[in-house]
């Protein structure tokens, strides 16, 4: 009988970071082995370091190709790059090294996915300090798999329960936002986010655009971008049959989205997306300042694979402690193996 479940191919991060704990503490759990064929892509020694850190008690199996591995909970295969030397490794620091061994492990399973050896990627969390000073001039994970994938039109999906959120930009300077607003982009977003719904089974999706300006403009009295760009595009989507509204003030349409007007959310930029579902996904504990919960996922939407990737970073300050959240990675993983599945029917 033929294996059903996804191979799913799993970038261990940055190994400075928290990346390798909470991939271990994620594959330790017996329900991600009933949903997915999880495989580790990076170091197999740093991640014999991540369970040990993470008190995960699960055999580390280094191989060589994706066919070698056996994808039993008692053990965690990893296609080892070999390319960390843990006597130069200092967790919780910014190194080349950590920043090249992060960068090889993502564009081996970038491979990998368009050759069809494994069926959806996760990604797990990288520095971008750390990646330039190993000489990749990239802004982010993104960036990476739409140069690799030669994708031009892609965009950022961030879901929490029932939020969701995609941005009309991402990560560029504030002062270029308001330049990068325009008709074309807003309208192809509002087409992948249509898109995605369907694919997540909302069979009619109720799309809310967030304004750029405050009060989204007032009508103009505080900027020209959601009459010149916005409400052009949102027209054009709803001429071609989807169901949107907009623009609205940017300080409304989430708390809107959590009481079930919209299915997803259109943000115009990074922060302006990212805040609302941090709010309602992190728990932050009051004694100790440290996040106890990460919840959310990170989907890269326009690509010809299927990507997914926490929704956090390298978490230096707690790294090697073994108090990282894997809430996030677990979600991701869900998520990646779930899209897999719908890409497969």
């Amino acid at each position: 009988m033929k294996e059903s479940r996804p191979i799913i191919g799993i970038t261990m991060g940055d190994p400075a970071g928290i990346g390798p704990e909470i991939a271990a503490k994620a594959l330790a759990r017996e329900e991600i082995y009933r949903i997915c064929r999880p495989l580790i892509i990076g170091d197999a020694e740093v991640m014999q370091q991540g369970m040990n850190i993470a008190g995960v008690d699960i055999y580390v199996r280094s191989i060589n190709q994706v066919e070698e591995a056996n994808f039993q909970q008692d053990s965690m295969d990893v296609l080892d790059l070999k390319n960390v030397n843990l006597e130069h490794l200092e967790k919780g620091k910014v190194c080349a090294s950590g920043g090249n061994a992060a960068f090889e492990a993502i564009e081996k399973v970038i491979k990998l996915a368009l050759d069809r050896r494994v069926d959806a990627t996760v990604t797990g969390p990288i520095n971008k300090e750390a990646l330039d000073a190993a000489g990749h001039k990239y802004a982010g994970h993104t960036e990476i798999f739409a140069q690799y994938t030669q994708t031009k039109d892609y965009a950022m999906l961030l879901i929490y329960s029932d939020l969701r959120v995609i941005h009309v930009t991402t990560h560029i300077p504030l002062r270029r936002v308001s330049d990068s607003i325009t008709k074309a982009r807003v309208l192809r977003v509002i087409e992948l986010a249509d898109t995605a719904c369907r694919t997540l089974g909302i069979s009619k999706p109720r799309i809310g655009i967030a304004g750029l300006n405050p009060h989204a403009s007032d009508g103009g009295l505080f900027g020209r971008e959601e009459q010149n760009e916005i409400v052009p595009a949102i027209e054009a989507a709803k001429s071609a049959g989807i169901k949107v509204e907009g623009p609205l003030p940017p300080d409304t349409i989430f708390p809107q989205a959590m009481g079930g007007c919209f299915d997803i959310c259109v943000a115009m930029y990074h922060d302006q997306g990212h805040i609302p579902l941090k709010m309602v996904g992190f728990r932050c504990d009051r004694e100790s300042g440290r996040f106890e919960s990460i919840n959310g996922v990170n989907i890269t939407l326009g690509l010809p694979i299927i990507r997914t990737s926490v929704d956090h970073g390298t978490a230096f300050d707690i790294a090697g402690r073994g108090i990282a959240s894997a809430d996030s990675m677990i979600n991701a993983i869900e998520f990646a193996a779930k899209l897999a599945n719908k890409r497969k029917k």
